[in-house]
């Protein structure tokens, strides 16, 4: 074991002599030395460890809207970063590089929680990402770094696909202040075959955010061609949202690009995304978006009381502001859902590489 080698939680010795993971549930079932699917959460004799706890690929500096949260803080800056591996098996993953490695050397950048924290501190972020892969196979970094992160009203950000199990699931979102959750489809099918996980369980997680937890949450669906872009499926989708956890939480229709096991198919057209948008504004949502093309109608966040364009966007950036400090309309004074705190941020599309230096 090295010094970034952690003892993991949620796993169980079985009957056999084999140790069972419990974090999500694929429940991989591990003899010594072996690896999970996720490939972080390792055996090394009667214990489980996560040996990816405090390295990373790098550290960046985001715009909130790019993880997408288009109702928390915009325009504010946020510290992103990831590990490595992922217990999903997405054939189109559009993070691949990371969320599919398995040379855990590739991670060259060292940071424990307290330094990342300073870091944020010192670039005046608003909020820490746990992002590029999903953070619930590095639970146990994610939650030191968050539990430091709000003692110094940092606020913490989960993007993440929400394939975890009921008992981490709470631990991990107790300390996250907004999720934006990967609803990658609503087939049984779609999620079996491309992702190698069950649709049920997501669904458990965001009903769970959504209604159990003060998580601010916003869901992001990747329309891929043929896939998961039909009217029916996305008509299906959004009337589940409306009727299980409601009108205001924002829903993000994404394009895919040709990338990973997936370069036959064609990038989504502006017209698919436009189509799966105004389906779900008819079928009752009130905040739908349109993401990886320029389209700023798509973009922007527009009254619910006198429909007037209340936040403009283009790519991550805002061009409009016509909300007070406490996030309600000035032309009504209807109040948007969503996280707000005075005047926007002004950080823009602009993306900035971090070295995190170390402390003694």
């Amino acid at each position: 074991m090295n010094q970034t080698e952690v003892s993991a939680r949620y796993w169980s010795k079985q009957k056999d002599g084999r140790i069972k993971c419990e974090l999500c549930p694929r429940y991989c079932s591990l003899a010594d030395g072996q690896r999970g699917l996720c490939y972080v959460r390792v055996r090394y004799n009667d214990q489980m460890y996560l040996d990816t706890y405090g390295r990373s690929s790098g550290f960046c500096i985001d715009p909130i809207e790019k993880k997408p949260l288009n109702h928390f803080y915009p325009g504010t800056p946020v510290l992103s970063f990831g590990t490595a591996g992922c217990n999903l098996t997405c054939k189109f993953c559009q993070n691949h590089e990371i969320s599919k490695s398995r040379k855990i050397d590739k991670l060259t950048s060292i940071a424990m929680p307290k330094e990342l924290v300073q870091a944020a501190i010192d670039h005046n972020c608003k909020s820490i990402a746990y992002t590029y892969n999903d953070p619930v196979i590095f639970l146990e970094y994610a939650v030191d770094v968050a539990k430091i992160a709000r003692e110094h009203q940092i606020k913490n950000v989960a993007v993440t696909a929400g394939y975890i199990c009921e008992e981490p699931r709470v631990e991990f979102f107790k300390y996250m202040d907004s999720a934006n959750i990967d609803l990658k489809g609503f087939t049984d099918k779609f999620y079996k075959e491309l992702t190698t996980s069950s649709l049920d369980n997501i669904l458990e997680t965001i009903e769970y955010v959504a209604n159990e937890t003060n998580v601010w949450i916003e869901l992001t669906c990747l329309l891929i061609p043929g896939e998961n872009d039909s009217n029916k499926e996305i008509q299906r989708m959004s009337e589940w949202i409306f009727d299980k956890i409601g009108s205001d939480i924002p829903l993000h229709f994404t394009a895919f690009h040709p990338d990973y096991k997936m370069l036959d198919l064609p990038r989504t057209p502006t017209q698919t995304l436009l189509r799966a948008r105004q389906i779900a504004l008819a079928s009752g949502l009130k905040f739908v978006y349109v993401g990886n093309v320029h389209h700023e109608v798509g973009q922007s966040t527009y009254c619910t009381g006198c429909n007037a364009q209340i936040i403009g966007r283009d790519w991550h950036q805002l061009s409009q502001w016509h909300l007070d400090d406490h996030g309600a309309c000035l032309n009504c004074g209807t109040q948007l859902s969503g996280v707000f705190d005075g005047q926007p941020g002004i950080w823009g599309r602009k993306r900035q590489q971090v070295k995190i230096p170390k402390t003694n």
